[in-house]
This record gives C-alpha cells, sequence and structure tokens, in this order.
C-alpha cells in the first residue's frame, strides 16, 4: 500500500476547524461597598460621585441599598481596576458630618459569577 493510502482523506467540502482569534474577555469583579453606621448618605453620596462619576440621585439609591442590605454593588469591571476603586474608598477618609467617624468605608471585591 503505497504511504499516500495510508493517510485519512479529507470528505469534501470539509474544513479544518476555525481557530477562534477574537481577544478573550478579562474575568469581571464587582467592586462591593459595606455599610457601617460611621457614615452619613451624604458622605456616600459624595464619594459615589467623586470616585465612580454616579449622578446624585443615582448615588442615594446605591446609599439606601447599602444602608439596607449592609452591602452594595457599586461597579463592576477588571480585577486590576476594581483593586484601584475599593483602595480608592478606603483612602476616601471620614465623614467630617460625625464625630466618631474614624476613617473611611469598608470595601472589597468579589469575582462576577460566570453568567454562562
Amino acid at each position: 500500500m503505497p504511504a499516500s493510502a495510508s493517510a485519512v482523506a479529507e470528505p469534501a467540502g470539509a474544513t479544518a476547524p476555525r481557530e477562534d482569534n477574537r481577544p478573550k474577555r478579562q474575568p469581571r469583579y464587582h467592586v462591593v461597598l459595606w455599610n457601617d453606621d460611621d457614615h452619613t448618605y451624604q458622605y456616600v453620596i459624595a464619594m459615589l460621585r467623586q470616585l465612580f462619576g454616579h449622578p446624585t440621585d443615582r448615588g442615594f439609591q446605591l446609599a439606601k441599598r447599602v444602608d439596607r442590605d449592609g452591602r452594595v454593588i457599586v461597579l463592576t469591571t477588571t480585577r486590576e481596576h476594581a483593586e484601584l476603586k475599593r483602595d480608592q474608598i478606603h483612602a476616601f477618609g471620614a465623614d467630617r458630618l460625625l464625630a466618631r467617624s474614624a476613617g473611611s468605608m469598608s470595601a472589597s471585591i468579589e469575582p462576577e459569577p460566570d453568567a454562562g
């Protein structure tokens, strides 16, 4: 038997599988703001406007949600950006409207659950 006869022939019209050359989407992370009793709504609204660009009405809705639920997702983004935003929350400082406020609010990041 000739060497070429031992090779498996491709069926007519068959094409090789195409490589997916699209860029892979980076995993996404939530920036989670945690509630406490040492920051006012005004502080939360101002912080969210300054750090995230949330308008006042969106900031108020997020402030109500963190107060009610104990936590709220304020942004979903790449890991590096989420880490930066978490660190900016931690560095924002105390609420000057409350004497007992000794520092910034708490925040964390967590992976976004797979959508698929």
